[in-house]
């Protein structure tokens, strides 16, 4: 049996396929150990997974501004520190980072410590710790076409995001009256992310009244923190009761996919990845101020593979349009979800776990020489 770290904080969009993994390694007799941030929305997401080891780790994430830049250093050397501290505790066989400010502390004590490590990255535009980090690593995942030229060739692997076992469709008519939807009713749900989108929940209360009005019930999960929640019940045309549901979070992913005719939706790569899984079509709309803009470039490819359409943020203007005009298009929904139903046919987790069974059993690498301080 080999043990694994896995570093997948901050975001569910690294927290999710890292639960995945962990699962995945349960299944194949490994032991693993979750890093997450101190986020509420890591806390509040681990509640369903009882089965699994986490522990929180130090540290913010980076930004040019100078005073976040400097509690940035200061907290990723603490952070530093702490899983030097882990490894020697834990004396895992390798170490695997999803991205994100988790994943530089844990890689770098790696290296030193000589424990080989694999890093995955599932936006088509690599972040700054894929970027920065992937020198130091054995194997790097990247998304099909996805190239970083300061990677070596030999070590990147293409593939998807790994999704968790419980993301699969379910019968809509069942997953609707589970959730307190009509089944005979269309479902719109709005999605901000693991963090929320302020501009989308705003939308989504703007225009209530014109999808009720057309007999569009709607879901939105807001975030936490961010809009307030309760049930809001209005009507059609011609008096029919229509029911709306503001949530700042849910733990049923898979039953608000398949319930859903349509997501309207940003644009992060474990959003996509489900809405894959489950075969629902969505209208994306980026999140402008993305670093490096990588949730345009998701989304791009998800309209190019056929799953769906784009909106820009600066044209939100026209959402409640294309809404209408998807949402009741038979045809348009059906064509979507077969493109979305080729487009999930690799089966990521098998390949990595496979691949870092590899990695583990492979011999120590070398420590990384560091400069005397």
């Amino acid at each position: 049996m080999s043990k694994f770290l896995i570093s997948c904080g901050g975001t569910g969009g690294h927290l999710s396929p890292g639960i995945s993994l962990a699962e995945g390694l349960q299944d194949r007799g490994h032991g693993s150990l979750l890093l997450i941030s101190r986020k509420k929305v890591d806390a509040r997401q681990i509640e369903k997974y009882p089965q699994l080891r986490f522990e929180r780790l130090p540290g913010t994430g980076f930004s040019w501004q100078p005073w976040k830049l400097a509690r940035c250093v200061v907290s990723q050397a603490r952070a530093f520190w702490f899983c030097l501290r882990l490894i020697r505790r834990e004396r895992p066989d390798a170490v695997v980072g999803f991205g994100g400010f988790t994943s530089a502390p844990i890689v770098l004590a790696a290296a030193v410590s000589g424990v080989p490590s694999a890093l995955h990255e599932s936006n088509r535009v690599p972040g700054l710790a894929i970027r920065t980090l992937g020198r130091f690593a054995q194997r790097v995942y990247l998304p099909p076409g996805i190239r970083i030229r300061s990677i070596r060739a030999t070590a990147t692997r293409h593939v998807g995001l790994p999704v968790r076992r419980e993301i699969v469709r379910v019968p809509q008519a069942a997953a609707r009256s589970a959730m307190g939807f009509a089944p005979n009713q269309r479902l719109l749900v709005v999605l901000g992310g693991s963090q929320g989108a302020s501009s989308l929940n705003d939308w989504a209360r703007d225009h209530l009244a014109a999808l009720a009005a057309e007999g569009i019930q709607v879901l939105v999960v807001t975030g936490l923190g961010k809009g307030r929640e309760g049930t809001v019940e209005m009507k059609t045309k011609t008096g029919v009761p229509v029911r709306s549901i503001f949530t700042p979070f849910t733990d049923r992913m898979a039953e608000v996919m398949s319930a859903a005719d349509l997501v309207v939706s940003r644009a992060g790569a474990g959003t996509l990845a489900e809405l894959i899984r489950c075969e629902t079509p969505a209208i994306l709309v980026p999140y402008p101020q993305a670093a490096d803009d990588h949730q345009r470039a998701n989304a791009a490819f998800f309209e190019r593979q056929g799953g769906g359409i784009v909106v820009a943020q600066a044209q939100i203007s026209r959402l409640l349009a294309e809404v209408l005009d998807v949402i009741g298009n038979d045809w348009l929904l059906r064509r979507f979800r077969g493109n979305l139903r080729r487009m999930d046919r690799a089966n990521s987790l098998d390949l990595m776990l496979g691949d870092l069974g590899e990695i583990a059993r492979s011999e120590p690498v070398s420590r990384v020489q560091l400069a005397p301080v």
